[in-house]
């Protein structure tokens, strides 16, 4: 019974409906030049994560005698 109170609540918002937050009234229109920058700035530090890691790998293989 106290569950039902608790619930009932949200359950009443979800049918009335309401106007989500995540939508706008225009479609978005992204500064492309921007986009571009920030994903070529994570590939390249993924790529430099990637080269450090080999180079990491390698010296401690040699190190201790793995190679």
């Amino acid at each position: 019974m106290i569950f039902n109170r608790l619930i009932s609540p949200a359950v009443f918002v979800s049918k009335v409906g309401y106007r989500s937050v995540f939508t706008s009234s225009k479609p978005a229109n992204p500064n492309w030049l921007r986009v571009g920058i920030a994903f070529g700035t994570s590939a390249f530090l993924w790529g430099l994560l990637f080269r450090q890691n080999s180079a990491d790998v390698h010296e401690y293989k040699v190190r201790n005698g793995l190679e």
